[in-house]
Formats: C-alpha cells, sequence, structure tokens
C-alpha cells in the first residue's frame, strides 16, 4: 500500500545563484540586534542533558550485527527479524535522496543505533532515576497525567519507552496503549497483521533504516465503537550526543472508532548531530476516525526524517496536524491513501525555519476510490535566512470520480534573505473531480509594525500579535494546552524581527 514516490523538484541554476547573491548580502548588523532581541526571550528551553552512562558506552554505526544485536536483545519473534534484515538490505541499496534538503553531510555509521537507559520499563514515575524523572517533570508530562488533561502517557527516553500508562476505564474497554515492543511480545498477532503494511521496509531510504533500528514507538488499538475523546500523548527525548532515534508507532481505530494521539520532541543542543527518522502507520477502518497531532521542538542539531502514512477505508477520516518548530532539517509529508468510497482527510501543518534551519514538509493524498475527499493547509514563516518548502502530492486515479482536493499553501517572510519555495504535484487521471490550489506568500513589512505601533503596541507586542494570527488556523485545532505551547514557541523564534 506504499504511495507513489513524488519526483524531485530541483531549482535552477539562475534561481539557485539568485539566492546565493540574495544571502550573501544579508545585512548582518540586522541580523545580530534580532538575534540580541530575541534572546531577551530564552534561548531554547530545552536543551538541557542528564548524565550518559549508558549513551557513552554505545557503539556507533550500522551492519547486519548491529540490527540482529537489537532484535535478540529484545527477544523477538523470527518474522520481525526478517522484516528488520529486509530494511536493512533496503537501506543499503536505496540511493540517499537528492532533493530536499541538504543530506551531503550525513553519515549513518556517525549515530548511535541503539542505547538502552533502563533495564525496565517503570510501572510509576518515582521508579525511574532521579535525573530522568526531574527531564519529564520539567516538560510537564507527569502533571499532565494527573490532571487527566490526557487519557494515557508514553514516554520515550533514547531508544526505550520508559514509562507507560493508559487509564482504567479505557483499558477496560479494550482499548490498547502499550509501547510497540511490548505489543509485539503480549499481542503478536495483531502486530504482525497490520505491522509494514502502510509503509513496507523497501518503501524509502529512511523509512528502510527505521525498519532495521526500530525501537520503541506507541502501539494503540481502539476497539469497535469506543472514543477516546480525551488524548492519548506521547513524549519522545533524546539526550546522548549523535542519537539516532528510530521509534515505530501503530495505530488501528476500528470500526466507528475514534482516537486522538498526540506527540512532543525534544533534545539537548549538542555540537554533534543527532538523528530522529520515525515511521507511523495508521489504519482508519470503516467510519473511524483518528486525529494525530505533533508539536515537533527538536534542537537544531537534529536531521528529522520521519514517514508517516494512514490507509482510510470506507467513511473514515483521517486528520494529520502537524507543527515543525525545531530541528537542523526537516522532511516530513503526512500521507492519507483513500481507499474505499467516502473516506476523508485532512492535513493542517506549521513549519518555522529560523537560522540554519530548513523544513521541508508538506502532505500526500492518494485517491483510490470514488467520492473521497481531501483538504491540505500548510503554513511556513521563515526568517534569519531559513528556508521552508511546501512539497505535496495530489493523485486522483481513474474511476474514483466524484472525488475532491483543496490545497492552501501560506508562507510568511519575515526578512529579505529568507527563503520560501512550494513544490506542488498533481496527477489526476478522473475526469468527474474537483480541485482547487491556492498559493501566497506575504511579508512582515515596516507599515504592519508601524501600523500596530502607533497604536500603542511595543515591537514585540506587534510581532507577536501578526505572528499569532498567521498560525491561528493552526493552533486552533490543538488542544488548548498544546495551542499555548505552539504560539509560545513561535513567538519565542519570531519577537523582535522586523521584515
Amino acid at each position: 500500500m506504499s504511495d507513489t514516490q513524488q519526483a524531485p523538484n530541483a531549482a535552477s541554476d539562475v534561481e539557485m545563484s539568485q539566492y546565493v547573491a540574495d544571502r550573501q548580502r544579508v545585512d548582518e548588523e540586522k541580523l545580530k540586534k534580532d538575534d540580541e532581541i530575541i534572546q531577551q526571550f530564552g534561548d531554547y528551553t530545552y536543551g538541557w542533558h542528564d548524565s550518559d552512562a549508558a549513551g557513552e558506552a554505545a557503539k556507533r554505526g550500522i551492519d547486519e550485527q548491529v540490527v540482529r544485536d537489537i532484535s535478540a536483545d529484545k527477544g523477538e519473534p523470527q518474522w520481525m527479524l526478517d522484516m528488520r534484515l529486509r530494511g536493512f538490505k533496503a537501506f543499503l541499496e536505496k540511493p540517499m535522496p537528492d532533493w530536499g534538503v541538504d543530506l551531503s553531510g550525513f553519515n549513518a555509521d556517525d549515530f548511535k543505533y541503539y542505547v538502552k537507559p533502563i533495564d525496565k520499563q517503570a510501572k510509576t514515575w518515582e521508579e525511574l532515576p532521579d535525573d530522568i524523572r526531574s527531564t519529564y517533570d520539567r516538560l510537564g508530562i507527569p502533571e499532565a497525567e494527573k490532571s487527566r488533561l490526557v487519557s494515557g502517557v508514553a514516554a520515550q527516553y533514547e531508544s526505550e519507552v520508559i514509562y507507560n500508562s493508559i487509564q482504567k476505564d479505557l483499558a477496560d474497554q479494550g482499548v490498547i496503549f502499550v509501547d510497540t515492543d511490548t505489543a509485539v511480545r503480549e499481542y503478536p498477532d495483531l502486530v504482525k497483521k497490520y505491522f509494514g503494511t502502510v509503509v513496507s521496509p523497501e518503501d524509502n531510504k529512511f523509512g528502510a533504516l527505521n525498519t532495521a533500528a526500530w525501537s520503541g514507538g506507541s502501539f494503540v488499538y481502539v476497539p469497535k465503537g469506543v472514543h477516546v475523546d480525551i488524548p492519548l500523548q506521547a513524549y519522545f527525548r533524546i539526550n546522548t550526543p549523535a542519537m539516532g532515534q528510530f521509534e515505530r508507532t501503530l495505530i488501528i481505530a476500528d470500526e466507528g472508532s475514534y482516537v486522538h494521539y498526540v506527540e512532543g520532541c525534544t533534545a539537548p543542543i549538542w555540537s554533534e548531530d543527532s538523528l530522529h527518522a520515525a515511521i507511523v502507520e495508521i489504519i482508519v477502518e470503516k467510519h473511524a476516525r483518528v486525529r494525530y497531532t505533533t508539536v515537533q521542538n527538536w534542537s537544531n542539531n537534529v536531521y528529522n526524517l520521519v514517514t508517516q502514512r494512514a490507509y482510510v477505508r470506507e467513511g473514515g477520516t483521517m486528520e494529520w496536524v502537524d507543527g515543525n518548530i525545531g530541528s537542523k532539517a526537516t522532511m516530513k509529508y503526512p500521507a492519507c491513501i483513500l481507499a474505499e468510497p467516502y473516506a476523508k482527510a485532512e492535513t493542517m501543518s506549521l513549519g518555522f525555519a529560523g537560522k540554519g534551519q530548513y523544513q521541508d514538509t508538506g502532505a500526500k493524498m492518494i485517491h483510490l476510490a470514488p467520492h473521497t475527499s481531501s483538504t491540505i493547509v500548510a503554513k511556513s514563516i521563515s526568517r534569519g535566512g531559513g528556508r521552508s518548502a511546501y512539497r505535496g502530492l495530489v493523485k486522483i486515479v481513474d474511476g474514483a470520480e466524484g472525488s475532491s482536493n483543496s490545497t492552501v499553501c501560506d508562507a510568511l517572510l519575515v526578512d529579505d534573505f529568507s527563503r520560501s519555495d512550494t513544490y506542488p504535484h498533481v496527477d489526476v487521471r478522473e475526469d468527474d473531480v474537483t480541485m482547487a490550489h491556492e498559493a501566497t506568500v506575504s511579508k512582515v513589512s515596516e507599515d504592519q509594525l508601524f501600523y500596530l505601533m502607533s497604536r500603542g503596541l511595543e515591537e514585540k507586542e506587534a510581532m507577536g500579535m501578526i505572528v499569532r494570527g498567521f498560525v491561528e488556523p493552526i493552533s486552533r485545532e490543538l488542544p488548548m494546552e498544546y495551542a499555548l505551547e505552539l504560539n509560545r514557541l513561535v513567538e519565542l523564534q519570531m519577537e523582535g524581527s522586523v521584515g
């Protein structure tokens, strides 16, 4: 059930030459002033790190023996080892992507592929080592659980989920929310039925790497007719320098069910790059609905190369709400395969590209059946020489009559030397369809700021108002506490910038 890979869109030599020339004309004094103002609002606030005995002892690089060792340490069945080896073979055979973000400095042997921070998953927060527990306290995860803002919590640290819980009333209704390693042991038939069916081991280079080295992630099964009204939350934390985190999340929403899954992620700031290469597979059965929300705030030394895809059956609904604020470079295109009639999908995404960042994000909608519908709303903000790109695919096959898609891409440039690109790819093989595509690029101007400041606002307040208005269509789709966090993260990056 793999969707068609999108052809790369390379900028012309003239365009790239102009871009380089524009970058060379950057007013360094203005950049310095902007950064000084931003410093008043704090640095990256999640950049602390804990003691790292497990990480220091971990081996760098990956080969077949590393793959076998990971599987053996987890006590996996033969079919899972075979799946891992398929993934490793595909990773070696597939070329490095030559489109999107710059991966010329990427070396797979630089990273640590398996770091086990504790021997046994904790049943309570108090069972965790003090420094790890302190990290999650600072992130507010135990408090969210205690305040019942979430109906279940999974906390992954390095390669392992170190804590996992679910409210008893949901467990009594048959809802399963465990880490994927536990699911392989305790629900082997269910995992084997779905694992790798939406994203195959040979799908793409970094998906193949995940299949070979995956560890942790969430497994969610929601029985027929059950509604999980309060979100399930997972939080992923990298601590070790040069860490590779490869969680594998699998969500199955059975007929007529509903679930909202929310994930967040942070990492310390190190001089060495780290890698986050996750896979998310979602199966939306008939008339079920799944919402998957991400607030990604990796530090600026993390490659974020993620494959997310959902398979949606008759009358089902899949919703991606995707916020990408951090990382050094992101390539992420949440996809929906609308496989049966009246399936629906929506992606709402926000990418922020600051100094030294490249956010290459977008969405893919594959219409395989009649009367399917999809919507893409993609917003991006670029400042300080950062680069953002929307890269999307909408495919409607012959016979998918009565299908529709609406795509809206809005880019906000905060200065004269940042960049935003739009690479839409539309492949329609059916006449009886409705298609709409809209793209806008706007710039925060001195006039806008002057207008607001003339009405009594400080410069930082004026910029904050403009930014909040721009991201509001995304933030209003989040639970309140996550919307506040997203707005705060964006404003920390944007305050003081003047176009």
